[in-house]
């Protein structure tokens, strides 16, 4: 679909870039993720409307599988029956849309635990992969600890520094 509109992003970068942008502190009803994106998918192009509604609704279930207490984010991922190295490039790209979008939002790393910034760490040398892997049993496990190690870890950055909707009614309104 993204290809036949000139999107040069994945299923996959465009979730990361979103759960960055929400792990990094981006307010989860913040309507600025879609500017953003655009600048960055679609060369700062406004999104084509269907584009723009899956981005939307995609937004949606990042937001509220981030705020359930299950652990219940799913990546947009290629299914198991997808070649190997397919599922892998699209986790790397995942984990650049993340970064990118954790950077848009938060600059200061100071605050961070240092589980947070250990999973970033992490996220950069995963973003740095580029060897093929094997059709076998063993690449497969490890690919899918990878996943988890992932998807625990964007969690993990949205616990500590993101913020739910019920955190912005917490606050105290500043009257000017």
């Amino acid at each position: 679909m993204m290809e036949r509109e000139s999107i040069s992003s994945d299923a996959a970068e465009v979730q990361g870039i979103q759960c960055g942008m929400l792990a990094g502190g981006m307010a989860l009803e913040s309507q600025e993720w879609l500017d953003s994106l655009a600048d960055f998918i679609n060369q700062g192009n406004t999104l084509p409307d269907n584009i723009k509604q899956q981005c939307i609704q995609l937004q949606g279930q990042n937001c509220q599988q981030l705020v359930e207490a299950e652990f219940a984010l799913t990546l947009c991922l290629p299914d198991d029956a997808a070649p190997i190295n397919e599922r892998g490039q699209a986790l790397i790209n995942w984990v650049h849309g993340f970064m990118l979008g954790f950077g848009l939002h938060q600059a200061d790393l100071t605050k961070c635990s240092d589980e947070v910034k250990e999973a970033l760490e992490d996220f950069a040398e995963i973003a740095r992969m580029d060897d093929a892997m094997s059709e076998d049993e063993e690449s497969e496990q490890a690919l899918n600890e990878v996943m988890e190690y992932v998807r625990i870890s964007a969690m993990l950055c949205f616990n500590e520094l993101g913020h739910s909707a019920a955190d912005e009614q917490s606050k105290p309104k500043t009257i000017h």
